[in-house]
């Protein structure tokens, strides 16, 4: 009697090991990843979205550039920011199809464009209340 693991071979021959198996032959490393940096992983929710009145999305923007100004010198991409401020101020005051399309693509850019920066916080607020807004 023999006592111990088996070691399971696929069709070809090769052992799995710590692989995962996903269907057909794409096998994928098993790894643990607490505590170690990993990049280029991807994250997406879909969240509705409570309507947002146009001052409140007014306030949110002036409070935005405040950041923005007071870190500027923190920023790597402070005149960017400041533009994309420029650029929501002037789509909130026409409302055209235009304008629709510049605020909905602030909504999508603006909270990768403050990741990790001291405006995050601001950013993504205004991006939230942009959405409520447009909703």
């Amino acid at each position: 009697m023999m006592v111990g693991r088996r070691r399971h071979e696929d069709e070809h021959g090769h052992a799995h090991g710590s692989g995962i198996s996903i269907g057909g032959n794409n096998i994928a490393p098993l790894q643990n990843v607490v505590g170690h940096n990993i990049s280029h992983v991807h994250q997406s929710a879909t969240a509705e979205t409570t309507p947002v009145d146009l001052d409140t999305v007014r306030d949110l923007l002036a409070s935005f550039r405040t950041e923005v100004d007071r870190s500027a010198g923190d920023l790597r991409n402070a005149q960017v920011l400041q533009a994309m401020a420029d650029s929501i101020d002037a789509s909130l005051t026409t409302p055209d199809a235009q304008a629709q399309g510049t605020l909905r693509g602030a909504v999508q850019a603006l909270p990768a464009l403050v990741a990790g920066t001291v405006v995050q916080q601001g950013g993504e607020a205004l991006a939230h209340a942009l959405a409520g807004w447009l909703a």
